[in-house]
């Protein structure tokens, strides 16, 4: 096993509002997360920390994980804490009105790999040499594709790709997909949308099957997205499971 995570503020952006955590139990099971903030005076900084710092006080608890069914009652019930958690630091605090952050996640065992989703940061995972997209992004233009009013070329480089349907701290209650992946993979990749605004996934495909470290190949990808402009906050949480061949 080996994993890394890496979190970079990017060639626009003034602060990081980006949270990001790999953390490892005793029985060699993993929590892999990624949230990416929003909100003015740097409230999206606070709505970032506040997922990834209940998710890991959440998982350090628990000494072993359940079977697939608990996990997945788990996931859900985290996320409606984190949310609520939210929705109570605005109510105290009203400067960060309108402050949010998605969510992505995975958990690996030696049994099941499961995916959790709010919002437009991504979960990946690498098999058999090609990096397949597991999560969907709660986006407008997303929405717009699946009612068939835009198709997916014309998505790309819509005015409105960044508007979400679905974000923590902003619906209440709040839902978060799960997906159920076979767990016989390489790899697994999360990121903020830093890096997918950035790169595509053949070019992402691309650097995590070359030689080296993962840390180099982390590196790398945060390096390749700021050459292209760095727009946003770059965060990728990765986790190999077995070389890829």
């Amino acid at each position: 096993m080996e994993s890394y995570f890496l979190t970079d503020t990017g060639r626009v952006r003034e602060h990081n509002e980006d949270s990001v955590t790999v953390i490892k139990n005793r029985n060699d099971e993993y929590l892999l997360a990624v949230a990416d903030g929003m909100g003015g005076h740097k409230a999206g900084e606070v709505a970032s920390n506040i997922a990834i710092t209940h998710l890991t006080n959440a998982f350090n608890e628990m000494e072993k994980l359940g079977d697939k069914a608990d996990t997945v009652k788990w996931i859900r019930k985290e996320a409606e804490e984190i949310n609520n958690e939210i929705f109570e630091y605005t109510a105290s605090h009203p400067e960060s009105k309108g402050m949010g952050s998605t969510l992505v996640l995975a958990i690996y065992t030696k049994d099941y790999l499961l995916f959790g989703n709010i919002g437009d940061s991504s979960g990946y995972v690498i098999k058999n040499d090609e990096l397949f997209k597991i999560t969907k992004d709660h986006t407008l233009v997303n929405l717009l594709v699946k009612n068939g009013e835009l198709t997916e070329a014309e998505a790309q480089n819509h005015p409105k790709k960044n508007i979400l349907m679905r974000a923590l701290g902003a619906n209440n209650p709040i839902e978060i997909d799960i997906f159920d992946v076979e767990n016989e993979v390489e790899g697994i990749l999360l990121s903020s949308d830093g890096l997918t605004s950035m790169l595509n996934n053949t070019q992402i495909e691309k650097v995590l099957l070359q030689d080296g470290t993962l840390e180099e190949k982390v590196i790398k990808l945060i390096r390749k997205a700021n050459v292209r402009g760095g727009t946003d906050n770059i965060s990728i949480a990765c986790l190999f499971t077995k070389e890829a061949e």
